[in-house]
C-alpha cells in the first residue's frame, strides 16, 4: 500500500549558487557518503541537487511535517546505480508513525534541473 508520494526539482545553478552563499549549507544537508563518489572525488552541483530533491521528496511523502532534519535521509546508490533511501532518527520515526515500510526512490538530473520522485510504501 502507498502511504505517500513526494516529487520535487531544483534549479541546478540556483542551488549551487546557495551552496557558494552559504558556507554551512551542506554540513546542515547532507551526509559525508553523499558529498562524495566512490572514488573519493567530491560530487558535482547537479549529484548533490538531485539528492537535495530527493530529501525534499521524502518529507512531502511524510506529509511535511515540522522537525524533520535533512541529514536524516541519506540518498545512496547500490553498485548497479539504482538510487536508495536510507532513514534514521527523525525520518525513520515519522515513516515508523505512517507505518512505512520501504522506500522507492527516482533521480533524474538534465538541462539545469534536478528532480527526485520518492514512494512511501507500507
Amino acid at each position: 500500500m502507498i502511504i505517500g508520494v513526494g516529487i520535487d526539482v531544483a534549479e541546478v545553478d540556483r542551488f549551487a549558487t546557495s551552496l557558494e552563499r552559504t558556507p554551512g549549507l551542506l554540513q546542515r544537508l547532507f551526509v559525508e557518503g553523499e558529498l562524495y563518489l566512490r572514488s573519493g572525488e567530491r560530487r558535482g552541483p547537479a549529484s548533490l541537487a538531485v539528492r537535495f530533491a530527493a530529501k525534499e521528496a521524502v518529507a512531502k511523502a511524510l506529509g511535511a511535517p515540522a522537525g524533520l532534519h535533512w541529514t536524516d535521509a541519506e540518498v545512496y546508490l547500490e553498485e548497479s546505480g539504482q538510487p536508495r533511501l536510507r532513514v534514521r532518527g527523525t525520518v525513520a520515526a515519522r515513516a515508523a508513525e505512517l507505518g512505512v515500510k520501504s522506500w522507492h526512490v527516482s533521480l533524474s538530473h538534465d538541462a539545469g534541473v534536478a528532480s527526485a520522485v520518492v514512494i512511501a510504501e507500507g
